[in-house]
């Protein structure tokens, strides 16, 4: 697969750089032309993949989150990585409602609406210690044109 573009970047495991790393990423995504919806699913499923890293992977201390974002000619593969202290079952982990902090009150559906907004998710323990969320999304809109007098885009 060749990649048009790619970008990586780490941020601290704290919580003011959740809106950072989802505003980063949409804004990178912007060349393949994605629709307000589609830009809304990535920014959210980005959103949780790093709050599930703030929150859980690093529960006592602040670790490292890593961001990989490539871009195909019409697809958006992310990356979320954490070296924090993983996830013992990772099977029950993205079962809807399941929360390993019900104390907390967690909804425990990050992961759901990660698998519900992207076209692909895989959740994939590290070597070492960690996660890695893996998502892809299909951008519908990569090929446009300009149509009409009004300018208006049409895919």
């Amino acid at each position: 697969m060749k990649y048009k573009n790619e970008m990586i970047m780490t941020v601290k495991s704290l919580s003011e750089n959740e809106s950072f790393v989802r505003s980063s990423v949409a804004a990178f995504c912007l060349p393949l032309n994605p629709t307000i919806d589609e830009i809304t699913e990535i920014k959210t499923a980005v959103s949780e993949a790093v709050t599930n890293c703030v929150v859980h992977a690093y529960p006592d201390k602040v670790g490292d989150i890593i961001i990989k974002v490539k871009l195909t000619e019409s697809d958006v593969n992310i990356t979320v990585t954490d070296r924090g202290v993983g996830i013992d079952n990772l099977e029950k982990a993205i079962e809807p409602f399941y929360t390993s902090k019900p104390e907390d009150d967690r909804s425990g559906m990050g992961f759901t609406v990660i698998e519900s907004f992207m076209d692909s998710f895989k959740l994939e323990r590290n070597k070492g210690a960690g996660v890695s969320v893996h998502m892809t999304k299909h951008i519908g809109g990569a090929n446009v044109e300009m149509v009409g007098e009004e300018n208006a885009w049409a895919r």
